[in-house]
């Protein structure tokens, strides 16, 4: 975390009406200096925004805001192309604070609110009820039925507001972005999911009882039971484990459906923490994953596939013994 972030939860309010009536009772007015966007990731390109809304915030004395949705647009329009989040809202809040915004606001999207001309989002949203002195949004900004407003269309009804785009982010000469993210998280590239999110891909889930196949074999695993994570592509990673939010610790998962005892069982998330032992049932875990060590794989037996998992623990240390988590 670098000096200029701070670890302050933000206000979170359900919807831009009760942003607006929080201010009533004092007659304060609700200026800030605003965004607007998904933030799904809060990734290098997300932070390189913020940090221009924080900032700007700062030297006006007003609270940082975000304006977003959820659930996102995509998935209440178009729900056969909606994609999976990268960061559950928990996380995107958390990360949001880091980055020193003080006010998330999360409007409920419906096919009812999608249909409100761009004019109507400027005049009731924005003007009337959060009261931006500055608006500050992505490269790509759209807004109102059909993504018809612009820029040009909230700097023609609110004159008085100055608003500006920030320019699209490069690393290493490709265009940060969610959608760039879930292809390499989809695709197993954790670590290049990494470079992108600025930080590893992490996923939440709580431990349950498997059939503890891996004791048996010397290598105990967590099952872990994921409801609405964004999980990697079946294979072995090397990952950090933290344990009900305790310290991180160095392990093994692996994602799949163990090819080697039977090709039809349900995909599975095991995590094998190294140098750790205790019973962890019913607990929450956060796996942060490093990097990818192979494609999930089916062997002739038990000893062929025990080898081989030692040979993943030692590739696995390898891995983290260079990454800080």
């Amino acid at each position: 975390m670098t000096s200029n972030q701070t670890t302050n939860q933000p206000q979170v309010f359900a919807g831009s009406a009760a942003y607006a009536r929080r201010s009533k009772p004092t007659g304060a007015e609700s200026s800030s200096v605003l965004t607007v966007g998904n933030f799904d990731g809060v990734h290098l390109g997300h932070r390189s925004l913020l940090q221009e809304v924080v900032t700007a915030a700062r030297s006006r004395g007003v609270p940082a805001c975000v304006y977003t949705f959820d659930p996102p647009p995509r998935q209440v329009l178009a729900p056969s192309q909606a994609q999976a989040r990268i960061t559950p809202w928990p996380d995107r809040v958390r990360l949001l604070g880091e980055m020193g915004i003080e006010h998330v606001i999360i409007e409920r999207f419906t096919r009812a609110f999608a249909q409100h001309p761009p004019g109507w989002f400027v005049d009731e949203i924005l003007g009337r009820r959060i009261r931006p002195v500055e608006i500050i949004v992505g490269y790509d900004f759209r807004f109102g039925r059909a993504r018809a407003g612009t820029l040009q269309t909230v700097a023609e009804r609110l004159p008085d507001v100055p608003i500006r785009a920030v320019s699209a982010l490069e690393h290493n000469g490709v265009t940060v972005s969610s959608s760039v993210i879930r292809k390499r998280i989809g695709g197993g590239d954790v670590w290049g999911a990494a470079e992108l999110l600025g930080r590893p891909h992490r996923v939440s889930g709580v431990v349950v009882s498997g059939d503890r196949r891996g004791r048996t074999m010397g290598f105990p695993t967590a099952n872990l039971e994921c409801a609405n994570e964004f999980v990697p592509a079946s294979g072995v990673y090397a990952v950090w484990a933290r344990i009900d939010g305790g310290s991180p610790v160095e392990a093994v998962a692996n994602i799949g459906v163990r090819p080697t005892f039977g090709a039809n069982g349900p995909t599975r998330f095991e995590v094998h923490l190294l140098d750790w032992s205790g019973t962890i049932y019913g607990s929450e875990m956060d796996v942060s994953f490093v990097a990818r060590l192979r494609g999930e794989m089916q062997f002739e037996g038990v000893d062929e596939l025990t080898a081989q998992i030692r040979s993943d623990v030692h590739a696995a240390r390898t891995h983290l013994s260079t990454d800080g988590d």
